[in-house]
């Protein structure tokens, strides 16, 4: 967990495990880097470097090649096998012939041939052997660019696809079959021939053939190869109604052609004969990419500019999957209070609401009419308030997915920050206009009061936790303390040197931390209103030099600080956050800095390096004051005011063991990885697995399950657990080892088969400790939380299950009745038995499938 009390840095290993809409390899390496991942082991195998930029690459059918292309070149490697090689990336092929940059890729089944499309409006076919019959072809036809191209099913014959709507059907004269191979020697003599000079432009390794394609041959060259004829040319807008085609998808078995338009409607046709089927919009966005299933029954569609991700089932026209992040940045979060779901809010008014296990966003709410500036649960965790810009703030309920309440001001007031106590009762929203913090109330939605005496923007507010006081920050560098139950009265008024960004109560409500525009982070007593001890933070931020800056990164990190501050769940570490690609972790207590995380790499983000890039300077200036949307074939991209390449943010976390954060690249989550390091319990040297199993075998089984979390070996525990009887081990176990057991206990509830067994489990320690760990419920708080995640998604699955066995046995008896099947009065079975009886089989089942 965070809190250690012996700080050991080498213990915190965080990695990302979650990220919401945006890539799992952050795009930190330059343009023309290659990353070869094991899927199975989820790491970074090899790296490579094509020297520029890669459009497309695509793997053979029987997974033994996969070309590349960059520029108007087709590079083919030897696919990386299963065995440990020196370079796993073994150039086999050049192939030259598009005279401008290649589109697309698609292999013949058997992976003797592919074809490459480019925007020169041309197709080449290449051998991916030297065959005397086929080496290049050349195809034209088209008005515009290339979009795709797609061999038929175990045949030469090929469509292609343009930009201006266009599909040319080409017929070859010749079968997969009737390819013949080149003699090794003959194969020899045209490498030695074909090899020229052409510059280091190109050279990718020392070794590998070349082939040049010709777009126009003599007629000698043309005797016994291979021949091309257009069948059939289609237009998908003869109308003219639809806008540049942009993604294709094809189904060989199907012979199903998906195509996607700029205005965001898409069609279905089948070919030879190019019948449509069918045609839809999804939205009003362009259809950046296409991709069909292997038996061709869903399709799926990703539209960049909304971050929308669709999956259709065509047949029959409904969704499968519809998910969409947020059309602008992501600026603030909370977690739910048992962490099972996250909200968020954004730059387009939306609030969505995520589920942390499956990553999927299930509900959102699109009321606010303007940017959302708060979101946050209440500790029910059933409803969700947010602030907005537009004067409003609303509370949706997650068991109907509506907006039951609206709060507003008695006059038009933008809100800036939201809080709510810990009751769920009452509201509080900060104007960043008329400086008055407004106060309502949650049942009857009445405004309670309006407090005034700030002489700025509020910037932040908390409520404490355990008492009724309300902390407000504001920008005349203060924080006033309101007390709730004293008609809301300043209690007490805290000065700082400089503006406040952000506050936020510890846990237990005795602290206050305190960040300001100057860097700091101070720590406050606020009963007796004394600072405590402070924290340097602006050195931490290292913010990089943006393209326009006329000052260094060094004095530029001067003016940072940090925007958004959370405490870990016991309350000895602290999160603090900015606009900056670093989060950093502190040590409340000895306050220093123990962690400090990299949120990303991404060179495409500004001022992402410290020193500018000298070769972007000409004597005109900079090259980034040059819009690079203008002139785009997806049309001019409007930048926002003072905006330049992505602005990053990072807003609210999360305490426990897992925290996430609102940035440019996405919403984000990291966990601490505890389970790839040894960390043994008070070890002594007599606890090994056979001294442990020796003690199980004496039946001295709390001496047992003691040895086996001192070694604090997973399956060495998981085997002791699951041996002893809970209802002898629960009372007399020691209360160091309850929290160790029911911290197991929710990690087994992940994986394990047995539910009951482990449910009775924690239930029986629950109920014979829960006075005790009552004392100790801000340290013990992540474990609890953790255990409720795992109870709470087992009890969804199983109500789920006997929902639908019930529905099953009253259709089944439904049915029987009408038929006139009659029940003897002895047989009859009421509706309560059914449910008890149903409810013990299904309890069974589902621990037998959980």
């Amino acid at each position: 967990m965070f809190g250690l009390k012996k700080i050991n840095l080498c213990t915190y290993s965080f990695f990302r495990v979650s990220s919401f809409f945006s890539n799992p390899f952050p795009s930190f390496l330059p343009e023309g880097a290659a990353l070869l991942v094991s899927l199975i082991g989820k790491s970074v195998i090899h790296q490579f470097h094509f020297q520029k930029p890669v459009h497309c690459v695509c793997f053979s059918p029987d997974g033994r090649k996969f070309v590349i292309t960059k520029d108007n070149v087709a590079l083919m490697y030897h696919a990386p096998g299963k065995k440990r090689e020196f370079n796993a990336f073994v150039l086999d092929k050049t192939y030259y012939g598009p005279y401008d940059e290649t589109t697309c890729i698609d292999w013949t089944d058997d992976s003797k041939c592919f074809a490459v499309g480019s925007k020169d409006m041309s197709t080449w076919v290449f051998g991916a052997e030297r065959w005397v019959n086929l080496i290049y072809y050349s195809l034209g036809g088209h008005k515009d660019a290339i979009v795709a191209c797609f061999f038929e099913e175990n045949s030469l014959d090929l469509y292609t696809i343009s930009q201006d709507g266009a599909l040319c059907v080409w017929q070859c004269d010749t079968d997969l079959d009737g390819l013949k191979l080149r003699p090794p020697k003959d194969r020899a003599e045209d490498k030695n021939e074909s090899v020229k000079d052409l510059g280091e432009e190109f050279i990718e390794e020392p070794t590998g053939e070349e082939i040049h394609g010709k777009a126009t041959t003599n007629e000698q060259e043309r005797r016994e190869k291979v021949k091309y004829s257009r069948a059939a040319k289609y237009f998908f807008n003869k109308e003219g109604d639809f806008n540049n085609l942009t993604s294709a998808a094809y189904h060989k078995k199907t012979h199903l052609l998906v195509t996607g338009f700029a205005s965001g409607i898409f069609h279905l046709h089948e070919l030879p004969e190019f019948n449509l089927i069918h045609s839809l919009s999804i939205s009003d966005q362009r259809i950046a990419t296409i991709s069909i299933n292997c038996t061709g029954d869903w399709i799926a569609f990703g539209c960049s500019g909304l971050g929308q991700l669709l999956v259709w089932e065509w047949q029959s026209e409904s969704y499968v999957l519809k998910q969409q992040g947020h059309f602008n940045s992501m600026v603030s979060l909370a977690y739910s209070p048992d962490g099972q779901y996250l909200v968020t809010g954004g730059d387009d008014g939306k609030v969505k609401v995520w589920n942390t296990g499956s990553s999927f966003c299930f509900v959102t709410f699109t009321e606010h009419t303007s940017s959302i500036s708060a979101v946050t649960f209440t500790s029910t965790g059933y409803v969700i308030l947010s602030a907005s810009l537009d004067g409003t703030v609303r509370a949706f309920d997650l068991h109907r997915y509506r907006n039951f309440r609206t709060f507003t001001s008695p006059r038009p007031a933008q809100f800036s920050c939201l809080a709510v106590d810990s009751s769920g009762e009452i509201i509080s929203a900060g104007s960043q206009d008329s400086f008055d913090v407004f106060v309502w109330s949650m049942q009857s939605g009445r405004l309670l009061d309006v407090l005034s005496g700030h002489e700025g923007p509020i910037s932040s507010l908390c409520f404490n936790p355990m008492k009724s006081i309300l902390a407000s920050a504001s920008w005349d560098k203060t924080v006033r303390l309101w007390d709730m139950f004293d008609s809301w009265r300043t209690k007490e008024t805290l000065t700082l040197n400089s503006d406040v960004l952000v506050v936020a109560f510890r846990p237990d409500g005795n602290e206050l931390a305190v960040a300001a525009l100057d860097g700091q982070i101070t720590f406050w007593d606020h009963e007796n209103a004394v600072q405590m001890g402070s924290i340097e933070g602006r050195h931490d931020l290292q913010m990089g030099r943006k393209e326009l800056d006329k000052i260094t990164a060094k004095q530029a990190a001067k003016s940072k600080s940090f925007t958004t501050l959370c405490y870990s769940a016991d309350g000895q570490s602290i999160l603090a956050g900015g606009l900056s690609k670093f989060v950093c972790i502190y040590h409340v207590k000895e306050q220093i800095l123990m962690k400090k995380f990299e949120i990303s790499c991404n060179l495409s983000l500004d001022a992402m390096e410290e020193y500018l890039d000298r070769r972007k300077m000409t004597e005109f200036g900079s090259m980034a004051l040059i819009d690079d949307g203008a002139g785009d074939e997806d049309g001019v991209a409007i930048a926002l005011p003072g905006v330049k390449r992505g602005k990053f943010t990072k807003k609210t976390f999360n305490p426990g063991s897992v925290w996430a954060a609102t940035t440019t690249e996405g919403l984000l989550i990291y966990s601490l990885d505890s389970g790839l390091i040894f960390d043994p319990f008070e070890l002594d040297i007599d606890i090994t697995p056979s001294s442990v199993r020796k003690v199980l075998s004496q039946k001295e089984y709390t001496m047992a399950i003691v040895m086996a979390f001192r070694l604090n070996e997973k399956k060495l525990i998981q085997e002791v657990i699951e041996t002893v009887p809970f209802d002898i081990v629960c009372s007399s176990l020691p209360e160091l080892y309850v929290e160790k057991v029911l911290e197991f206990l929710a990690s087994a509830f992940e994986t394990s088969h047995h539910l009951e067994f482990y449910l009775t489990w924690a239930q029986r320690l629950l109920m014979l400790h829960g006075q005790k760990l009552k004392t100790r419920s801000g340290k013990l708080l992540p474990v609890i939380q953790f255990l409720q995640k795992s109870i709470q998604r087992h009890f969804e699955d199983v109500s789920k299950l006997c929902e639908w066995n019930r529905y099953n046995i009253k259709y089944a008896l439904a049915i029987s009745q009408q038929r006139g099947m009659k029940r003897p009065a002895e047989t009859s079975v009421s509706e309560e038995e059914l449910e008890d009886s149903n409810s013990d089989y299904l309890m069974e089942e589902a621990t037998t499938h959980s």
